[in-house]
């Protein structure tokens, strides 16, 4: 390895330590800020990593069903993505020893004592995603306290803000608005620090040494899944109905340009379950989602994605 290298994975875990002393559980990321440490399963799991994310059209990441690994880090070997994230110095040099091309870290969300939950204002999708956070906190009667900032390579930002320890926040990318992707339990944020093989992550000037500000009761009620009423029979919406009361949302759709796509048919196909006319809009999205450029299979995914979060699959 050269000399270079080295240094970049050394700084890596000196900021990794350092976040662990914060109470901050870490695991080393690759350049491609994936979970530097392959799985153990891998074979056997179908290539698949726990804990790991997929960028969509929008190089937003987010959480994609993939089979479930066969453990979570019970075999006692390394390579279980978050599950091996860990506040233990000794832990975390053996994470770093085991995987020496590593050159940054990940900071696991939703574990105690900060139960991280991370708001990724993203740069890729083509939309405001600072104004449209801006709008929620008017609209929501919230504000967004002086906390941790984290800057990316691509312009975006990283909002640190601590959940209650009886609540779980769920990764979400889009749900609240396009260009907002939230890092919940089982997620993780790149720590800055970071390099990455689009530039370094660093922190906005007087936010580094800030602990994570509590979320909003506003804000955190918006992160939430709407509740599932367990006996509660949703109203029946005929295809013509539900295609009339849906055109913006198929209209938002349609206005993708490349690199918001995805994000866009996952946000509409969300506000179309939450209001109850998700199935039958689903063939409409998937047409103005083939129309824009994605593929049937994208499409598909993407708007049972959106079923699974709204607790309607």
């Amino acid at each position: 390895m050269a000399t270079t290298d080295r240094h970049v994975t050394t700084l890596a875990l000196a900021h990794a330590l350092s976040a662990a002393e914060r109470g901050l559980a870490v695991i080393p990321l690759s350049r491609t800020k994936l979970p530097a440490l392959r799985s153990p399963h891998h074979a056997e799991a179908g290539h698949s990593e726990a804990g790991h994310a997929e960028a969509d059209h929008s190089g937003a990441r987010h959480d994609t069903p993939r089979p479930t690994p066969p453990c979570h880090g019970e075999c006692g070997r390394l390579g279980h993505g978050v599950y091996d994230a860990s506040t233990d110095p000794r832990r975390i040099r053996e994470l770093f020893a085991a995987a020496p091309w590593a050159t940054g870290y990940g900071i696991a969300c939703g574990l105690p004592p900060h139960h991280l939950i991370g708001v990724d204002l993203d740069t890729k999708s083509g939309a405001d995603a600072s104004a449209a956070l801006r709008e929620l906190a008017l609209r929501h009667l919230f504000t967004i306290p002086e906390t941790v900032v984290v800057t990316t390579p691509s312009g975006g930002r990283h909002i640190w803000l601590s959940g209650p320890p009886d609540v779980v926040v769920p990764n979400s990318a889009g749900r609240l608005a396009p260009g907002i992707d939230i890092r919940g339990a089982g997620g993780y944020l790149v720590g800055p620090g970071s390099r990455t093989e689009h530039g370094v992550y660093g922190t906005v000037p007087g936010t580094a040494r800030l602990p994570p500000a509590p979320c909003p009761p506003a804000l955190l009620r918006l992160l939430m899944p709407p509740p599932r009423a367990p006996h509660a029979t949703p109203p029946r919406t005929g295809p013509d109905t539900a295609v009339q009361q849906g055109q913006g949302l198929v209209q938002f759709v349609l206005a993708a340009h490349e690199g918001q796509r995805n994000i866009r048919l996952f946000w509409a196909a969300c506000r179309a379950y939450e209001n109850g006319i998700g199935e039958a809009l689903a063939p409409q999205l998937t047409d103005a989602a083939l129309r824009v450029g994605l593929t049937h299979r994208e499409a598909h995914s993407t708007i049972a994605s959106a079923a699974r979060l709204t607790g309607q699959a």
